[in-house]
């Protein structure tokens, strides 16, 4: 019986394996050539079986499996397209003929200058397409089909006592790239030659340069490394847009060897490659290479020390002195361990570069041991097809040695029952032959001879299963059950059903059921719908079946159609229809539109019926209505009428009991909206005359939703009760409107001014004669300078009575006065004017009138003060508008406004108005100051932005009692809404004030707690529009003290101490602590140091003989913590040998009571510039100062800042004016007593009232202070 082909023993008696390198650089499964014996099932049958190297093998001879690199002709075709057996793969994949490969032995590795390591078996020449690639067949071994003992998941069993870098792992492909065009790939170079690495991105469509990062291992980033010896390239191409990156290695040495990894980022888009970088060195023997010295990390001191290698990162340990030992040759002892023993040889000689010696130990060659006990060991692997039998041959040297064979670590033992195992003796060879293989023979086997062990795996290749008999095609319908049914050759097989091929999930919440009954197979779908409509296929190992399902609607029938309606306006809409099916569902569509579900509009689909209810009808709701089932082409439909009553809305015109007042000879248009469906007929009648819409003067007219009655020139006789009927189909509807003539009043006679004061006067006048048919309001009077012809109204709210009193007149210059009478239709002619009085001086006309906003009932203006004022004063302003084309000013502020900026509102949407400002005060009214141009009231949109401060969109940070006051200004129209949350949570008013106003937002906290450290989110809304924007602030406060300071050890003249942190870190970073030590004689403490950011110090320096106590404060932003933590115990520094006996000593009582050593002085300042107050007390314990005003303690006043420190008390007042002055009294209080200090403070010097006007001081503070200058000038 011939041999099977074999491959060449490695140096070392074992195959060597040969991995083809992917397109990371990984190296995948051992890539082997087969030669495979069928079982005789198979050769009976006439089956060929798959040849590997174009030869037919003994049937009766077992075949080793074989790893290496072989050339094969193309594949016998065996009749039938099988997938791969699950039990074993057998992969079959194509190599380039030039490209390299990579060899990764299962022992010591041959010598570099070997590029043929891998041997293949002969083969014939292959044909003309396969002569540039080479194909190797893959073995993969599932781990579940691998048992436990003797074996290893996924990867070959190559023997005992081997490195696992030595066993080839199998490694998941990397997804694709999604930057890289082209990656790095992995090379080799002489130590001191140059080598480049490449990797390009293409750029069409990213918008900026990508980010690249080159790193050695796992994470030394080499950016910072360059030098000499590494630079780092980039360049852009323009033409095909493409960036190139490059890392250039110049004179290598032996320590830039490893992985090295480039990583490409993009925004949200990443990329990685790794690539190895090996360094060649001339080969030396291990007789002259000092390894303890060879494979220790490089100083700092060297010249290249740190660069591409990992050293520079470690931690440095101090040298060690070496001890006289004798020398050791760790080569010797490496080479004789196993290596599992590696890392603790390196550590016991002092080598600290395991991977580098891991790698050194590979490149040398081992020595061959020849095997005592046997001449020729088993092969590394052998496989057999499922039924067959397999010869695994040994040969002894010494034929007398006691031979046992083993399976799975279980020795095997003949038995003279079964013939499934059969040891067979030729001379010095030993046979162990295996009948009827099958799944359990699938294992590691081993042949033990005396104290020598040889191991090997067998592999059992299953049969492929066939199809006998396949799923046929299916129609049917919608909600039916469809059972596809397939028979297989054999019982209890695995098959795959796939539909469009996709494999179909058979999961607990499948709609799909697969179960199997013999060798027959069922898919089974209970409840079929239309997306079930497809191609199935059900696929074995050996063969696949498919078949075509479709699944089509049932016919459609309608039970119940939709009827046609009319609804009155308001009524619910319910239109249903019943059609079978009755789980097709449906849509609605109104006039082609299609309907959707809301609050109003209700679908309901229940069973067979299908309904659409509307709460409210509209008028939109009339229409077309259209039902089309889903799938069907058939629809429903119907029509939808809606009527509505006809009614007169007479509420809109807002006139009290419906009367309408007309001024006579104005016109007359009455407006007055109706409704109705179909549009309704209207008739106008004044008793029973029917108004025409023909009349010239008097006339009615109907269009649309409206109907108006127009009189061109109303007379007297056209007051009375006007009717209005309105008819349709739906019903009638009838109303009534009184017109009312009106006039303006007579003019009042002349006024009387009986009493006449220095700055005042009284004045009295007599109700007009005719007030036109409406009460008299008031009156207003207007005055003048009797050498001018120009009139100025004293008063703009109406005088209801007949007597008023013009007030601060200046003397000397003579005035009259004259009355208006007003009614509600206006303001009446003017009286005679009166006799010559003194009148009062007015301030000028507002100045720089100008629009602020606009929206669409509200017109906001601003402007500024009169440029002249006058004695008397500014009382405030009156804002006037009217509409463009009239002569009808209308007052919108019916109070005095002091501000400079008003908002006139129940303005009409759409109108064009003319807005003028008066200033008044005590004499009158100033010239009002108008607008230029019309205003058109429509408001314009503007979405809400919030302008956060630069200073806001960091942490603010705010001490413990310190006031928060925070302006965030915004823009948005209308005026925005305005909401703050903390922590999501509202904001209780009682401890934080927040006010809004149209422009900005105020946060306020008094006095800040740390409580109200948080986020603060502002929200700022503007209809549908909404800005937010989160304020962060922190309240920090000094620290405690820290929790316990023990004195660890005392020696000589130093001192350890240990502390805990501060359980209060005053919610800010502890930034340091302050240690201070106190003799015990004294107590007097003084500072060791400061700003120390550890818990532990030694205090040294100190006195012998002396004791000492120690306390440390806690150190944040806001400086030391109020109090110290002080040892328990003390410290006595003592002399060795000496003792010395510690006097005592009494405490003396420093406490005393409050205690003023320099008083106030009264002080002299000048206005608009800052004054001090100063004064120094002295008190045990520290006291609490008070300043006061006028014996008003003063609290949180921004105009004043209050500074104590060591003991002296200042008062600054930041520029006075003439109101500041007054007495100040300082006061110092603690446990002991109090005591205070007074002081008078004069201003000197101040503002004229037109200067105060306008920095904005109030009327009544300006009166104040006028009324103190003019009483101190009186005085002096």
């Amino acid at each position: 019986m011939p041999e099977p082909t074999k491959k060449d023993d490695a140096p070392n008696g074992q195959p060597e394996e040969s991995v083809a390198p992917d397109s990371n650089g990984a190296p995948t499964l051992p890539e082997i050539s087969l030669e495979v014996s069928p079982p005789p099932e198979a050769v009976a049958e006439g089956k060929e079986p798959v040849e590997t190297d174009g030869k037919k093998p003994e049937p009766t001879e077992p075949e080793p499996l074989q790893a290496g690199v072989a050339q094969e002709p193309n594949p016998v075709d065996n009749g039938s397209n099988q997938p791969e057996p699950s039990g074993v793969g057998v992969k079959e994949q194509a190599v380039p003929a030039n490209s390299a490969v990579k060899e990764e032995g299962t022992c010591s590795p041959p010598p570099p200058d070997d590029d043929n390591a891998a041997i293949t078996t002969p083969s014939p020449t292959p044909q003309a397409e396969d002569t540039d690639s080479i194909k190797t067949l893959s073995i993969e071994l599932p781990n579940d089909s691998v048992p436990a003992t003797g074996r290893k998941d996924s990867v070959w069993s190559l023997g005992e006592g081997q490195a696992p870098e030595d066993v080839d792992k199998l490694i998941d492909n990397l997804p694709l790239s999604t930057l890289l065009i082209e990656k790095p790939q992995s090379g080799t170079v002489p130590v001191g030659g140059d080598i480049s690495f490449v990797a390009k991105v293409e750029a069409k469509d990213l918008l900026r340069k990508p980010t690249i990062k080159w790193f050695k291992g796992k994470w030394m980033d080499l950016a910072s490394k360059t030098g000499k010896h590494l630079q780092l390239k980039e360049s852009f191409d323009r033409l095909t847009k493409v960036h190139t990156f490059e890392m250039h290695i110049i004179k290598a040495k032996d320590n830039y060897a490893g992985n090295y990894r480039c990583e490409v980022s993009y925004k949200d888009k990443f990329d990685s490659c790794s690539f190895d970088l090996e360094i060649k060195e001339a080969e030396t023997g291990s007789h002259s290479l000092d390894i303890r010295s060879a494979f220790k990390r490089s100083n700092e001191g060297q010249e290249d020390a740190g660069e591409l290698d990992f050293s520079g990162l470690l931690k440095h340990r101090e040298h060690k002195q070496q001890d006289d030992a004798p020398e050791v040759d760790v080569w010797d002892i490496l080479k004789n361990a196993r290596p599992d023993q590696y890392e603790k040889i390196a550590f016991t000689y002092g080598i600290t570069d395991l991977r580098g010696l891991l790698k050194r130990m590979k490149k040398i060659p081992k020595e061959e041991k020849k095997s005592e006990a046997f001449a020729k060991k088993l092969d590394s692997a052998y496989q057999v097809d499922k039924g067959g039998k397999i010869r695994l041959v040994v040969e002894l040297a010494d034929p007398t040695v006691e031979l046992k064979w083993y399976k799975n670590g279980q020795e095997i033992r003949p038995t003279p029952n079964q013939r499934k195992y059969i040891f067979e003796h030729k001379g010095t060879q030993r046979i162990m032959v295996i009948n009827n293989c099958n799944a359990n023979d699938d294992a590691a086997y081993s042949v033990v001879a005396g104290e020598e062990k040889c191991a090997t795996e067998l592999f059992v290749k299953e049969l492929p299963i066939k199809i006998v008999k396949g799923i046929e095609p299916v129609k049917t319908t919608v909600n039916e059950r469809i059972e596809m049914e397939c028979e297989v050759s054999e019982e209890g097989a695995k098959v795959k059903w796939m539909k469009n091929g996709v494999e179909v999930p058979t999961g607990v919440r499948s709609r799909y059921r697969v179960k199997c009954e013999g060798t027959k197979h069922y898919l089974v779908i209970d409840d079929a719908s239309r997306d079930d409509t497809g191609t199935y296929s059900v696929m074995a190992s050996g063969g696949t079946s498919e078949a075509h399902v479709q699944v089509d609607l049932k016919p459609l029938k309608v039970h119940q159609d939709l009827q046609d309606m009319t609804v009155v306006l308001g009524q619910p809409i319910k239109l249903n229809c019943e059609i079978y099916p009755g789980n097709v569902p449906g849509r609605w569509y109104r006039n082609g539109q299609l309907i959707q579900a809301n609050d109003r509009i209700n679908i309901i689909h229940k069973n067979r019926v299908h309904r659409l209810e509307i709460e409210t009808s509209s008028l939109h709701d009339a229409g077309d209505y259209t039902f089309v089932p889903e799938g069907y082409s058939q629809s429903l439909s119907a029509k939808i009428h809606i009527i509505d009553p006809p009614r007169v809305h007479l509420e809109s015109l807002n006139f009290p009991d419906n009367t309408v007042t007309v001024v006579a000879g104005n016109k007359l248009r009455l407006e007055i909206p109706i409704s109705g469906e179909p549009a309704p007929r209207v008739v106008w009648m004044k008793g029973e005359r029917v108004i025409l819409d023909s009349g010239h003067r008097v006339r009615a007219e109907t269009s649309g939703d409206q109907t108006s009655l127009t009189i061109e020139v109303t007379e007297r006789e056209d007051t009375g009760n006007y009717k209005i009927v309105l008819q349709n189909e739906a019903g009638e509807a009838t109303a009534s409107v009184r017109i009312k003539i009106v006039d303006i009043p007579d003019p009042p006679e002349a006024p009387l001014v009986p009493v006449v004061g220095g700055d005042w006067c009284s004045m009295t006048w007599e109700p007009p004669k005719y007030d036109g048919a409406s009460p008299i309001l008031g009156y207003f009077i207007e005055r003048k300078k009797k050498q001018s012809s120009r009139w100025m109204r004293l008063n703009f709210d109406l005088i209801k009575e007949t007597l008023f009193e013009p007030k601060k007149m200046i003397e000397g210059v003579p005035y009259e006065v004259r009355i208006f009478a007003v009614n509600a239709i206006g303001v009446s002619k003017p009286s005679e004017p009166s006799k010559a009085f003194t009148p009062l001086a007015v301030t000028s006309e507002p100045t720089m009138l100008v629009v602020d906003d606009v929206t669409d009932n509200t017109v906001t203006v601003k402007w500024r003060p009169p440029e002249t004022i006058g004695a008397a004063g500014l009382d405030g302003y009156l804002v006037e508008y009217c509409i463009e084309g009239s002569n009808d000013w209308v007052i919108s502020n019916k109070e005095l406004t002091e501000k400079t900026k008003y908002t006139i509102t129940g303005l009409s949407p759409g109108c064009k108005i003319l807005v003028r400002v008066k200033a008044i005060n005590a004499a009158g009214a100033s010239t009002p100051r108008t607008l230029q141009h019309a205003i058109l009231v429509k408001e314009v949109v503007e979405p809400p932005k919030i302008r956060v401060p630069r200073h806001l969109k960091q942490t603010y940070t705010r001490r413990v009692g310190e006031a928060v006051n925070l302006v965030v200004p915004f823009m948005g129209k209308p005026r925005p809404k305005v909401t703050w949350l903390k922590e999501g949570q509202p904001i209780e008013p009682s401890h934080v004030n927040i006010r809004n106003t149209d422009c900005d937002s105020i946060i306020f906290i008094r006095k800040a707690e740390r409580s109200h450290s948080g986020k603060y989110e502002m929200t700022v809304q503007v209809e549908n529009h909404v800005d937010t924007a989160i304020i962060d602030i922190q309240i920090v406060d000094l620290p405690g003290p820290p929790k316990s300071v023990i004195i660890e050890d005392v020696w000589g003249e130093n001192v350890a101490l240990v502390w805990t942190p501060p359980k209060d870190n005053g919610n800010a970073p502890i930034t340091g602590y302050t240690i201070q030590k106190a003799d015990k004689k004294t107590m007097e403490w003084f500072t060791c140091i400061e700003h120390y950011h550890r818990t532990c110090i030694t205090i040294t320096e100190l006195v012998v003989g002396n004791e000492y106590y120690f306390r440390i404060f806690s150190e944040n932003m806001c400086g030391l913590s109020e109090l110290a933590t002080q040892t328990k115990n003390s410290a006595l520094i003592v002399k060795e040998g000496l003792q010395m006996k510690t006097p005592e000593y009494n405490d003396h009582d420093f406490k005393e009571p409050p205690k003023f050593t320099q008083p106030l002085i009264n002080t002299f300042a000048v206005a608009g510039y800052n004054a001090t107050l100063n004064c120094s007390v002295r008190a045990n314990p520290k006291p609490k100062v008070i300043w006061m005003k006028n014996k008003m303690t003063i609290i949180d006043d921004p105009r004043y800042r209050m500074f104590s420190n060591q003991g002296v008390c200042t008062l600054e007042i930041r520029k006075p004016s003439p109101y500041d002055g007054g007495m100040y009294t300082c006061k110092a209080i603690n446990n002991l007593g109090e005591a205070q200090v007074d002081c008078k403070l004069e201003v000197k010097g101040g503002f004229t009232f037109c200067e105060l006007m306008k920095r904005g001081v109030p009327l009544h503070l300006i009166e104040k202070y006028m009324n103190e200058t003019k009483t101190v000038e009186q005085e002096k």
